[in-house]
């Protein structure tokens, strides 16, 4: 009588999963585990019926892991694709950690912030754009291996910074716009090379 059932008889929790001696476990490696080496970790996978009252039932399998070396908590995963096996979803969530590490570098190093346009598409299209710009300045300052890093007063630099390489790329496409119709003795100018070269280097820096 009534309405049909929307849930079935209700599952053991997680966390009684999670301390039931008589769970069994399985192991799998997980490669690169958050850009280390390969991670040996152990394993329980179910399907569930994910309901809240006044929500149709949403069908979803869960992934409980553990570190048998006791080096991070008991995680759940959770995902609304029930063809995944417990392999596919585990390396994806580590995967997610190193989107979320570039964007927290993007911003802490490269003054990346947050878009503030009004449409979503033109935000999908910025950040990208941002990033390709980021990597693209790093392959071509890459190229210059021999180039002098520039030394602050402060603090010595090992290895140059994102600004040492926006200034090199700055360099390169001003000395090619603006000098390439010179005459083919490029140590003559009309004011003394220091000069130039001083002026040039504080305006790569200042732009």
């Amino acid at each position: 009588m009534g309405r049909p059932r929307l849930k079935g008889k209700r599952l053991p929790t997680l966390a009684e999963r999670l301390h039931d001696p008589d769970t069994e476990w399985s192991t799998i490696i997980v490669p690169t585990w958050y850009g280390d080496r390969d991670k040996a970790v152990e394993v329980l996978s179910g399907t569930a019926v994910w309901y809240h009252a006044g929500m149709v039932p949403a069908p979803i399998r869960w992934v409980l892991v553990r570190d048998p070396l006791h080096q991070f908590k008991p995680i759940a995963l959770l995902s609304t694709d029930l063809s995944l096996d417990p392999a596919h979803i585990l390396m994806w969530f580590t995967w997610r950690w190193q989107v979320e590490v570039t964007y927290e570098e993007s911003r802490r190093h490269l003054g990346m912030e947050t878009q503030r346009q009004w449409s979503d598409l033109a935000i999908q299209r910025t950040t990208p754009c941002l990033l390709g710009l980021f990597s693209l300045v790093t392959l071509l300052a890459h190229q210059e291996q021999d180039t002098h890093t520039r030394q602050e007063t402060w603090y010595h630099k090992a290895r140059p910074t994102f600004a040492d390489a926006l200034a090199l790329v700055r360099r390169q496409f001003w000395t090619q716009n603006t000098f390439c119709m010179s005459d083919s003795d490029i140590e003559m100018v009309k004011v003394p090379r220091v000069l130039v070269e001083s002026l040039t280097d504080t305006l790569c820096y200042a732009a």
